[in-house]
């Protein structure tokens, strides 16, 4: 895993750079993974634990939004991007290697987070403002 400050996505690549984000028949369902900040801090403190994001290895943290839980939700990050959500990213038995209870910490309420393909792609950076798109 990289942490980067800025990145570029695509419909056809995900985020630039992510080979598990380049698009499969149809639109790729786990294109880019978002997590909440707040899940993972309650995930990992209800293991005792302090266990660094990337660890999740989800391609984006935000903070300060409640991730939608329902199935073609959209979410904008900055002016362009917009990705919509596909289902919850399942969390796995690497969540059990890293702490002992992990794995059932994520479970409830989706605090694994979401997985969404691309809609609209564009530039992002660390501090662009994320927002629920309401479907017209």
């Amino acid at each position: 895993m990289e942490t980067v400050g800025h990145a570029t996505v695509s419909p056809e690549a995900g985020i630039a750079g992510d080979f598990r984000g380049a698009m499969r028949r149809g639109p790729y369902k786990r294109q880019v993974t978002v997590l909440e900040r707040e899940d993972w801090d309650a995930a990992t403190a209800e293991v005792e634990r302090t266990i660094p994001w990337e660890e999740r290895r989800a391609n984006l943290l935000v903070e300060g939004i409640n991730l939608p839980q329902v199935r073609g939700k959209r979410l904008r990050i900055g002016s362009d991007v917009v990705l919509e959500v596909t289902r919850e990213t399942d969390p796995c038995e690497r969540m059990e290697a890293l702490a002992p209870g992990l794995k059932a910490a994520l479970m409830p309420d989706w605090r694994g987070g979401v997985c969404t393909f691309v809609v609209s792609g564009g530039e992002i950076a660390v501090g662009d403002p994320v927002e629920i798109e309401e479907i017209q």
